[in-house]
């Protein structure tokens, strides 16, 4: 255990922290490596209610968080099944989970993030893979190697049959696209996808840094800026708006809004951008 612990990235010990804790192999290993690190932990169980069973893991987390001496929120927040489940399911997450809480994402889920947002046309800021990294403690470790930890505590985690669904990207992605890139190259392509993920990080920091004193919600100050840098600070608008990194192609489009070529674009998750008397205004998707 100790040689995992050293590759985590957890606060200070005796730091108070939330955990997110579905169930699964990933989460339970966070909570027991947060406690490890001898942080003082609440985890908190979100139940969406798509299974019959959904209530049964949150008195299995419950368990779980009493066994190992943590405290326990279960919180309901509850979605119906149908199109962009899963967008609906994280941001009913969002909505009830509290700021700055800890996940378990490993290596594994960056990798499959970064072929993602590749799918999805977002450029470097989007092979840059998981946000806000500081809340990923685990982000070194193997999905293989959180298994293990649950395995060596007795824990039998809960098995999603989500996971397995091939309408969603993220599951063909992991059980179809990442084992035929490692047939293909006879390599991990975790590992390589993983440390892209860092360059591309410390890439975009250096970008931002271009945009960071850009207030493009003002058109009329940036109406003398070559079009790079106004992307840039667009991306960062965005970003500060939305969960998910813009492909390039709502960037173009909110730049001719910027620009006064059109009035009002679309972005990602059905939420508008519009222009009103030189401002840019961001509109979110109410339904």
């Amino acid at each position: 255990m100790g040689n995992l612990l050293d590759r985590c990235n957890f606060p200070p010990r005796g730091s108070l922290v939330d955990c997110a804790v579905s169930g699964g192999p990933d989460s339970l290993a966070l909570l027991v490596l947060a406690l490890e690190s001898g942080l003082q932990v609440t985890a908190w169980h979100v139940d969406h209610g798509l299974r019959d069973s959904s209530s049964d893991e949150g008195q299995m987390v419950s368990a779980v968080a009493a066994k190992f001496g943590a405290e326990v929120r279960l919180v309901d927040a509850s979605i119906s099944d149908g199109p962009n489940l899963e967008e609906r399911a994280r941001q009913a997450r969002i909505s009830v989970l509290p700021k700055g809480i800890l996940t378990g994402h490993t290596a594994d889920d960056q990798a499959e993030t970064v072929l993602i947002n590749l799918l999805r046309g977002s450029g470097v800021p989007g092979t840059a893979g998981i946000g806000e990294t500081y809340r990923r403690p685990l982000l070194a470790l193997r999905r293989f190697e959180t298994q293990r930890v649950c395995q060596e505590r007795g824990l039998e985690p809960v098995c999603d049959p989500m996971n397995f669904e091939p309408r969603f990207v993220r599951n063909r992605i992991r059980h179809e696209v990442l084992p035929l890139l490692a047939d293909i190259s006879g390599r991990d392509p975790v590992i390589l996808l993983a440390r892209h993920a860092e360059r591309a990080a410390e890439a975009v920091g250096l970008l931002a840094d271009l945009a960071v004193d850009i207030d493009v919600s003002d058109t009329r100050s940036v109406s003398n800026l070559p079009d790079d840098l106004v992307r840039l600070a667009i991306r960062s608008w965005l970003m500060e708006r939305a969960s998910v990194p813009p492909d390039t192609g709502a960037i173009d489009r909110v730049l001719d809004v910027v620009r006064g070529k059109i009035l009002a674009t679309e972005v990602v998750g059905g939420n508008r951008v519009t222009r009103s008397d030189g401002q840019l205004f961001y509109v979110p998707n109410k339904s």
